[in-house]
């Protein structure tokens, strides 16, 4: 998989997400704890088939995600993809 350019992934960044030392980052806020471990379940089986594995956290009601491709040393397709899977996962529950 081929990293891409600070120019193509600033074209394809979803609203929300940011670049933050060479990752993408998106913190989401959930109404309580439910809520955030909902969305990460919920994700899970699909990250799973994707087979590309986020790097997140969860406190409370916020779920911070960070994604980069590490056989390529940065920012792939890939990440962009599970970036969009990721956002409509957490509309379902926002």
């Amino acid at each position: 998989m081929k990293k891409l350019s600070d120019d193509e992934i600033q074209a394809a960044l979803l609203p929300e997400w940011r670049l933050k030392d060479g990752k993408l980052h998106r913190e989401y806020k959930f109404a309580d704890f439910p809520h955030a471990f909902g969305f990460m379940a919920t994700a899970a089986p699909m990250i799973e088939k994707m087979d590309h594995h986020p790097a997140w956290s969860n406190v409370y009601n916020r779920v911070l995600v960070e994604l980069w491709t590490h056989d390529a040393g940065g920012i792939t397709q890939k990440d962009l993809d599970l970036a969009a899977v990721l956002e409509n996962t957490a509309k379902k529950l926002l």
